[in-house]
């Protein structure tokens, strides 16, 4: 039998991520699927980024991951958001086409020379000798493998909900896996049940625009992969993107149409703007009783921060009105996406909700919005490896930690791929910390904090935000992505001449003296931009020029932001033996104790974000592990 290095079930964003990561590595990697024609599949809404999501696209595009280049390559409209705020809390988000976006991941995938895809229903994690051998399908054949990374999604115990009727699955139309849940508990694990849910889709040529805003796309478009920005600035050196065919030209060069099926950020299409009423609301009203989740069929808590239209009626009754975007699935497709609308009511009661929206009111529906509910495991299990702390050399990523959207999953899907394969070479584990990058802050929250609801990010999350913004990632990540060796030498030398070129350039802006101000002190005027101060190198590219402003423009809050950092890192580089006996340090409150107790985290740093755990707390448990530091370096002197 056939052993894998790195065995991933399931391929949403969470598994081909951890897939591809692992096979980027050159480690054997088997990807687990029920149907080898839905990896990559935009179950929801079909975009990418978005306020704090695109800052963990970012970051994964600067270590090597797939979700950026894919959403760049298959996208059809760009924009940034939060213009009007400073560039810590700006985001870019992407319309994708939801027919090329999977086709290009799968394109990508069967490329992958160690990466092979298996079709089957994950069944049960085999253990023998209370070691993990691989995984058992439920039609009884086993795959050997010496590290298992689960992603199953939503598909994990799947139920989905339409009014009063419920039905098993893991997607409209796809098979759940139910036998793996069983097997979760059997090996101890905690499990949970989280409910998410989508919007009916409509028919493209039901819609009356004319009623609603449109909402076009920004040109040049923001991409998020630099392979992506590359191409746009190759193919617009000579030619506007109005003034030439670019998918014609582009294809007299190229020929992988899955890969590349238009230029990037040409023709963008735009999405458009309408908003629900008083009839709307009355329509939700008169019908909570028959809503799944307010009918008492949902026992499983939703996501506060992406709430059902039942949701927003309920809790914000004095909202006269809510936002409802028109987000067209694809270039050529017949489906729309009414953002804002995701329900669980009966299907005639959303026809009745829908019609009474303006420019919809003859709204074609093509899929009825559902909701579903999933097994989840708690994520205090987790090492910030994202192994499991119950099984070794086993994996948790995505929505099975309680995560929600698709940026969220394929951060873990690609951290949980890269420390499946070190812990197979016995290597020391990759780990993003939380003053490094969004995704840092992600787990981070998910081991030491867990959670009851599904997990979102936000820039509120990060404390450090200021550094972690979305445009430095690149730069400060090269370490991390220079020690991994997925991305090309051209592209890490990339990177690094961009960074000495930043860093030579606000040096430069200190020495230089119009008058009696730097260079540095005119450019931190609010007024003034790099190109508009003396002695500006205006040849320095956009990327270099923009970098030295925002980063001359918050050097003093860049600075403070610095100090914070280290005194963060201090409590991080301490570790915490694992065979510490909490309950022991008897200074401490019985409340932390416990808590530390159930959650062990491994570092100082973790314990102190752990709630409940208050900073006397902390304190206390430093100088215990500093005495048992200092008995254990007299008992070595001692036997010496």
């Amino acid at each position: 039998m056939k052993e894998y290095d790195v065995i991933v079930v399931g391929a949403g964003h969470a598994g081909y991520e951890a897939a591809l990561a692992a096979a980027r590595m050159k480690a054997t990697t088997a990807l687990v699927t029920i149907e080898a024609d839905a990896i990559g599949r935009m179950s929801c809404n079909p975009s990418i980024g978005g306020m704090a999501k695109s800052h963990i696209v970012y970051e994964l595009d600067a270590l090597g991951g797939e979700l950026g280049r894919n959403a760049d390559f298959t996208g059809f409209q760009f924009r940034t958001l939060n213009t009007r705020k400073g560039p810590a809390v700006q985001a870019t988000r992407v319309q994708n086409d939801k027919d090329r976006f999977p086709k290009r991941i799968q394109t990508v995938v069967a490329a992958e020379e160690c990466l092979e895809v298996i079709e089957g229903i994950a069944g049960d994690i085999w253990i023998e000798n209370g070691s993990l051998r691989g995984i058992r399908l439920e039609d009884g054949s086993e795959i050997k493998g010496k590290t298992v990374v689960i992603a199953t999604g939503t598909f994990l115990g799947g139920k989905i909900h339409i009014g009063d009727t419920n039905f098993a699955g893991g997607r409209m139309g796809e098979k759940g896996a139910y036998q793996l849940s069983a097997g979760f508990k059997d090996l101890g694990f905690r499990l949970g049940r989280l409910k998410t849910g989508t919007p009916p889709r409509l028919h493209k040529d039901s819609i009356d625009l004319n009623k609603m805003e449109i909402q076009p796309g920004l040109v040049p478009p923001p991409f998020f992969s630099r392979k992506a920005k590359k191409m746009w600035d190759l193919f617009h050196v000579e030619h506007s993107s109005e003034g030439f065919d670019a998918k014609g030209m582009f294809h007299v060069e190229h020929s992988a149409d899955e890969m590349i099926p238009w230029l990037p950020g040409w023709r963008q299409v735009p999405c458009y703007l309408t908003h629900t009423n008083e009839t709307t609301h009355q329509i939700i009203e008169d019908n909570l009783s028959r809503s799944a989740m307010y009918g008492g069929h949902i026992d499983a808590t939703g996501v506060r921060y992406c709430p059902s239209i039942e949701d927003k009626i309920v809790k914000f009754r004095s909202n006269p009105a809510h936002h409802v975007f028109l987000e067209p699935e694809g270039r050529n497709a017949d489906t729309v996406y009414p953002a804002g609308t995701s329900n669980s009511l009966p299907e005639e009661v959303q026809h009745e909700m829908i019609h009474s929206i303006a420019g919809l009111e003859n709204a074609v529906f093509v899929k009825p919005g559902y909701a579903i509910e999933y097994d989840y495991s708690d994520p205090t299990q987790l090492y910030q490896t994202l192994e499991t702390r119950l099984v070794e050399n086993l994996f948790l990523a995505g929505q099975i930690n309680g995560t929600t959207g698709y940026e969220e999953a394929a951060c873990q899907g690609f951290v949980a791929g890269v420390n499946a394969v070190r812990k197979v070479r016995g290597e020391e584990p990759f780990i993003v910390q939380r003053t490094e990058g969004y995704i840092g802050v992600l787990i981070d929250d998910l081991i030491n904090k867990g959670t009851e609801e599904p997990y979102r990010m936000f820039t509120s999350r990060a404390e450090h935000r200021l550094v972690l913004r979305q445009d430095n990632a690149p730069y400060r990540l090269l370490d991390h992505a220079k020690e991994l060796g997925i991305l090309s030498e051209e592209d890490l030398s990339d990177v690094a001449q961009v960074k000495l070129a930043v860093e030579t350039e606000l040096k430069r802006l200190d020495k230089t003296f119009a008058g009696q101000h730097s260079m540095a002190q005119l450019l931190r005027r609010p007024e003034n931009t790099y190109d508009s101060i003396p002695h500006a190198d205006l040849s320095l590219s956009d990327e270099v020029r923009g970098q030295v402003e925002v980063e001359a423009k918050y050097a003093g809050y860049i600075a403070r932001e610095a100090v914070n950092i280290r005194k963060a890192a201090k409590l991080d580089n301490i570790r915490i033996p694992h065979e510490i006996d909490f309950m022991g340090v008897d200074a401490m409150r019985y409340e932390s104790r416990e808590k530390l107790t159930r959650i062990r985290p491994e570092t100082l740093g973790q314990a102190s974000r752990i709630s409940g755990v208050n900073p006397s707390d902390i304190n206390i448990l430093n100088i215990w592990l500093e005495k048992r530091r200092q008995e254990m370096a007299q008992d070595r002197q001692s036997q010496t």
